[in-house]
C-alpha cells in the first residue's frame, strides 16, 4: 500500500523542517511549502491525501487556499488541518474554518503527538 501523502505549508522554516522529518519518520509521503502561493500548484501535481496548513503566512494563506480549493471538483473534500498561532477563543478562526467542512484545527506550539492524532483521524 503507497504512503499517504501531505502536502504542509508553513513559513516558519524550523516547523516545516521538523514536521516533514517526523511525518517522513510516521510513514507518511511529504511535500513541504514556506508559502500559499504554490499550493494550488502542487495539490494538482503531488495530488496530497491531506494538507496542513498555517493560516497566517505572507502572500497567500492558508484559509483563502482552502476557500479556493473548495470551489474546485477535485479538491472541494479534501482534508485540511489548519496550524495557528492565534487564540481560537477570541479570533473567530475557528468558527470561519467549521464552514469550510472537511477541516480541523490546532493551535501552534503543538506536541507531534496531538497532530499525529489529527492527522490520523482527517484520514480515516
Amino acid at each position: 500500500m503507497a504512503p499517504k501523502k501531505i502536502l504542509i505549508a508553513d513559513d516558519e522554516p524550523d516547523v516545516l523542517a521538523v514536521l516533514q522529518k517526523k511525518l517522513t519518520q510516521n510513514g507518511f509521503d511529504v511535500r513541504a511549502l514556506s508559502n500559499g502561493k504554490d499550493i494550488a500548484a502542487s495539490v494538482k501535481d503531488f495530488q496530497p491525501d491531506l494538507l496542513i496548513l498555517d493560516i497566517i503566512m505572507p502572500g497567500l494563506d492558508g484559509y483563502s487556499v482552502t476557500v479556493a480549493l473548495r470551489a474546485e471538483e477535485e479538491t472541494r473534500t479534501l482534508p485540511v488541518i489548519f496550524m495557528t498561532g492565534k487564540e481560537l477563543d477570541y479570533s473567530g478562526i475557528q468558527k470561519r474554518v467549521e464552514k469550510l467542512g472537511y477541516c480541523d484545527i490546532i493551535t501552534k506550539p503543538c506536541t507531534f503527538e496531538e497532530l499525529l492524532a489529527k492527522v490520523n483521524a482527517a484520514l480515516e
